[in-house]
């Protein structure tokens, strides 16, 4: 909208001066309709080359005046030049002086007002020099050329930020969004639908942005001849008409229309480019995905991490409940798993598949496929337990 409003003020703006180049006498009336067409086929040009530029997402008002002022002070630097071509080619177009006319009444050598026939005070008119001005084509020119520099000006500040910091150090013109820096989804996360059940618990109050290529590839997963597929992608979509459904949770589909975005040609690589667009942080379970988001110096939430984080904690020592469900490796070893997927690895509990047995923990083990915890067999302590 506020482009539009601007591209009009444009119009309205050179056929006024265009109109003025006729009121001010210097051209015959009849070039009116010349001009007007003039006018309109240089509205045409500019907003033709500003239509060229890809567009980008900023539209602010701090941007608007930022753009106005750069705007004037390339016109004024255009203007001394101007003024320095026009005195030295074409002097017929220097400045015009301005005088004012003042009226003086006659008196004699008496210093009484002479009468003229009639009885009227006698006046003298006299013109006194008050100032300059410029020629009058030379002052719509400099006015024309001021409309297109504020033009171009604040077109570029509303359509890019990306450089704004290279021209004025430590000033960025982002846009503001509701609560912290956004949660950009991708299709992982949304299958995987933990992301809705964190939500449930109120743990984040940022805004969730799902990219609107997200969204296809998510349809397109759900279409596929795949069943598997087919089902996954069409968990994902209930995941998301929950999540729109939560009155806690404000969650937008986002049209990316910034040309590094659409300049991307994977899915993965636009997810990086909206994530900076947006100085957001980037929701996935991707692991290839997140080493090339933390290259970026993109912050990365792996819900998988998340999750493994908030796993219960059990020290060395410390008395639990598990249940045996198969044999171990070694001898005497029984296999059992918490809640969360974490595997038991019971000494001398092979013997009691089935069953549910206290044991003591003797060590816990982090490795790259998990958690695994050892434990031994002890006499039941119904005061001392932690049950899982």
């Amino acid at each position: 909208m506020l482009q539009n409003l601007l591209r009009a003020f444009l119009v309205l703006a050179l056929l006024a001066v265009g109109m003025s180049y006729v009121e001010t006498g210097e051209l015959l009336p009849e070039y009116r309709a010349v001009l007007i067409v003039g006018a309109l086929i240089v509205c045409v040009i500019v907003i033709s080359i500003d239509l060229v530029i890809p567009r980008k997402s900023l539209q602010a008002l701090s941007g608007l005046f930022f753009g106005l002022t750069v705007g004037l002070l390339i016109t004024y630097g255009i203007s001394l030049v101007l003024n320095l071509v026009v005195s030295a080619f074409m002097p017929s177009l220097g400045t015009i002086p301005v005088y004012r006319t003042q009226i003086t009444e006659v008196k004699d050598a008496a210093g009484n007002i002479r009468l003229d026939e009639k009885g009227q005070p006698l006046v003298r008119e006299t013109k006194v020099l008050v100032g300059e001005r410029d020629h009058p084509i030379v002052a719509a020119t400099k006015v024309t050329l001021g409309i297109i520099c504020c033009y171009f000006c604040v077109s570029f500040i509303m359509q890019t930020k990306d450089d704004i910091r290279f021209v004025i150090p430590y000033v960025e013109f982002a846009k503001q969004v509701k609560g912290h820096r956004p949660l950009i989804l991708d299709t992982s996360v949304i299958i995987d639908g933990r992301i809705a059940d964190i939500c449930d618990t109120g743990l984040l109050d940022q805004t969730l942005i799902v990219p609107r290529f997200v969204l296809i590839e998510l349809q397109a997963i759900a279409d596929s001849s795949d069943k598997l597929k087919r089902a996954r992608g069409r968990r994902g979509l209930d995941i998301l008409n929950k999540l729109q459904g939560n009155p806690h949770v404000d969650i937008q589909v986002l049209d990316a229309r910034s040309a590094k975005v659409e300049a991307a040609e994977s899915v993965d690589l636009k997810l990086l480019a909206i994530t900076q667009d947006l100085n957001g942080r980037l929701a996935t379970n991707d692991f290839n995905l997140s080493k090339i988001a933390k290259l970026r110096e993109i912050v990365v939430i792996n819900i998988n991490e998340v999750a493994s984080a908030v796993k219960p904690v059990f020290l060395p020592g410390e008395p639990m409940t598990v249940k045996i469900i198969k044999a171990g490796e070694e001898p005497g070893q029984g296999i059992g798993y918490l809640d969360d997927g974490t595997m038991v690895v019971v000494d001398q509990g092979r013997g009691r598949i089935g069953e549910v047995v206290n044991i003591g923990v003797t060590s816990v083990l982090q490795t790259s496929a998990g958690r695994m915890i050892f434990g031994r067999m002890e006499s039941p302590s119904p005061n001392n337990r932690r049950k899982t």
